[in-house]
This record gives C-alpha cells, sequence and structure tokens, in this order.
C-alpha cells in the first residue's frame, strides 16, 4: 500500500486525525477574511464585463509583427478613447476588442487599424455584438441558478436533513462569492464563458460536501443510543475518514484545469479558455476547502444546539470523568502501599497487602515446628 493509502486508511479507522471541528472557529475567521477581501475587490475596483454583456466591436486581423501592447494602444487611439482588449492569437494575428462602439463608428475604427497595423482592410474581420445578448444570457444564468439552488436545498432537506441543506447552501454562496471577488481582483473578463465555468462549479463544490455528509449521517445513526463520542467528534471523524478521497478527487480535477488556466491561456493566448478555467480552478479549490473546514463544522455547530446532543455531550464527558477518576484511583493504590511501608507499621503493611503475601504467611508456619524441634 502506498504512503498516501495507508494515511487515508488510518484516517478512515480514526487511528490519527486533524481536529477540524475543534479549530473551526479559525476556518470561520480565514473564510470571513477571503470572503470580505472578495466583496471589498469586487465592490472597489468591480467586474470586467466583455462586449457580450456591454455591447461594442471585435476585430480580428491577420498575422502582424506588432506587440499586443502596442495594438492596443493603436485601437483606443483609434476608437476615441474606448476600453479596448488585444490578444495576440497563435496564428500571429490579433483580436481586438473595442466596447461602446455601434455600427457608424466601427466601421472608420476598422479603417485606422489597418492603417496602423499594416494590413489591408478586407483583411480585419469585424463582428458586432449588441448589449442584449449578454443581457438574456445573464439573466437565463441567474435563472439558472436559482433554480439549482432551490432544487439543491430540497434535496439534501429531504436525503439529509434541514441543517446539511443549510449548511451547504451557505457553502456554496461562499464558493461564488469567492470566485466572484477573484475575478474582480485579477480584472480577468467576463464572458459567457466565466457564467458556464461559475454553473459548472457549483456541481464539483457539492459533490464533496454530499460525500462529508453521507458519512456523517450514517456514522451518527442511533447516536443517542451511545456514551462514546459526542456528535462533534463523530462529525470529524467523518471529515478526516473521507478526507484523502476529497484531495485525491480535487487534484484531479485541478490538473487539467491548471493546464487550460496557464497553457492554453497563457501560453496559447485562449481568451474562452481563460474565463472558463479560472472560474473553474478558482471554483474547485474553494469548494474542496468549503466541503471540509465549512459545510461539516456548520452542520456540527446546529446538532449541538439540539436538547439531544447537549444531554448526549454530558453523558459523554460524565463517563470520560468517571473513568479518568477511577484510573485515578487506581494509580493512587500503590503509593498507599509504599507509604505504610516506608512508615514501618508492619500492621498496617499487614493489612494491605496482607490478601497478597499469604505464601509468606504459610512460609512463617511452616517455620514453627523447625523452633519445637530445636
Amino acid at each position: 500500500m502506498s504512503k498516501l493509502g495507508n494515511i487515508g486508511a488510518r484516517l478512515y479507522r480514526g487511528e490519527v486525525g486533524y481536529d477540524f471541528i475543534g479549530k473551526r472557529k479559525i476556518w470561520y475567521g480565514i473564510s470571513i477574511l477571503i470572503t470580505i477581501t472578495a466583496i471589498v475587490g469586487l465592490a472597489v475596483r468591480g467586474l470586467n464585463f466583455g462586449i457580450e454583456f456591454s455591447g461594442g466591436a471585435v476585430f480580428t486581423t491577420p498575422k502582424t509583427s506588432v506587440s499586443a501592447s502596442q495594438a492596443q494602444h493603436e485601437a483606443e487611439s483609434a476608437a476615441s478613447g474606448h476600453q479596448a482588449v488585444v490578444q495576440k492569437l497563435g496564428s500571429g494575428g490579433l483580436r481586438i476588442q473595442i466596447s461602446g462602439l455601434d455600427t457608424k463608428q466601427s466601421l472608420p475604427v476598422q479603417e485606422e487599424l489597418a492603417k496602423d497595423l499594416n494590413v489591408p482592410v478586407k483583411d480585419v474581420n469585424t463582428q458586432l455584438v449588441g448589449p442584449s445578448w449578454g443581457e438574456e444570457i445573464a439573466n437565463k444564468a441567474w435563472l439558472g441558478l436559482g433554480i439549482f439552488m432551490i432544487l439543491v436545498v430540497l434535496y439534501l432537506a429531504i436525503a439529509f436533513e434541514w441543517r446539511m441543506a443549510l449548511a451547504a447552501l451557505i457553502a456554496l454562496i461562499h464558493d461564488l462569492t469567492i470566485t466572484v471577488g477573484v475575478y474582480a481582483l485579477v480584472g480577468f473578463e467576463v464572458t459567457p464563458g466565466t457564467v458556464i465555468g461559475l454553473l459548472t462549479i457549483l456541481g464539483y463544490s457539492l459533490y464533496d460536501t454530499v460525500v462529508v455528509f453521507d458519512s456523517l449521517k450514517e456514522a451518527s445513526k442511533d447516536i443517542t443510543k451511545q456514551n462514546r463520542f459526542t456528535y462533534g467528534e463523530i462529525a470529524n471523524r467523518s471529515i478526516n475518514g473521507t478526507l484523502v478521497r476529497s484531495i485525491n478527487t480535487t487534484v484531479v480535477a485541478l490538473l487539467p484545469v491548471a493546464g487550460l488556466l496557464f497553457v492554453g491561456g497563457g501560453v496559447l493566448g485562449a481568451g474562452m479558455l481563460n474565463d472558463i478555467s479560472l472560474a473553474l480552478f478558482v471554483g474547485l479549490a474553494a469548494g474542496a476547502y468549503s466541503s471540509i473546514f465549512i459545510a461539516t463544522p456548520l452542520v456540527a455547530d446546529l446538532k449541538n444546539r439540539e436538547p439531544q446532543m447537549k444531554a448526549l455531550a454530558k453523558r459523554v464527558l460524565a463517563k470520560r470523568a468517571a473513568a479518568a477518576a477511577k484510573g485515578a484511583g487506581q494509580e493512587d493504590a500503590p503509593d498507599e502501599v509504599s507509604g505504610a511501608v516506608e512508615a514501618g507499621d508492619d500492621d498496617g503493611a499487614a493489612a494491605v497487602v496482607g490478601p497478597r503475601h499469604q505464601p509468606a504467611s504459610r512460609n512463617r508456619g511452616r517455620g514453627r515446628p523447625s523452633g519445637k524441634r530445636r
């Protein structure tokens, strides 16, 4: 068995583990800090909406020696200050997006770009995009997100319980907020590909959470009929038991997404890959984090408010205290014997250790006949 597999088996059996529930307030604080940073970035910098949402024109040029930064300067100059986004294509050409242009403005901009980039005007392809199309996509995305959230809450409430449904919902909102905040902070363009990526991560985020919830549901069955573990301890064992599985699933999912983001987007200059892969990369990482450090600890906090769980915790602590007191009493007994012997109290020593030294008393009995013979 591999080293990681051995660790996973020991985690599953409860031989080793990390106290996720006991240290949950630390992770709550980290999540709150990250979420506040994301919200501040979203409020201060805002989202960089692509032309699909703001409207504009896309110009595609043939192969040229002009750099992307130089082409961006020329495009913004030709468009009279309109914001331009320039991307170098794998073929050596340029993809220039200029927001806020209409049909009348696009033709002179096309001619000016062809002149500045030293390419024929007929080879510069122009595509106009209206803001209504992006608005329609956004409205459908919001509708799909709302329906998804409602169905998830209903399913988890029926299959598990309402506390798990609420915790999963909070974890999903946590993941979406962080992902959108990262988009605002890094300034990536928000396109329909971004929307697709955001909707995709919801399923991945929910998967790890449901795996832990299923393990917790099975482990906590008839929990009030035993006095060995509290609900929080069983929840912690459930997280540790599925920890290696969650890590493996996340790493396997992140590797191809990282390839899309850093190789496809960074090296090949594929814009749509950047839009989708960044949302997937951040969302998958946030989803794995929230399923371990947010969702299950929230369930434990909610369950521990129940009177049955409070009574269970008292019984478990009382049993452990009694066992500790009993163990302490057994450890103190040898000290009492030693003290009596050291004090030279033969009667006291015999009273304490007499039953354990019956063979010695029989030897003394056998010694008396030898005295008579003397």
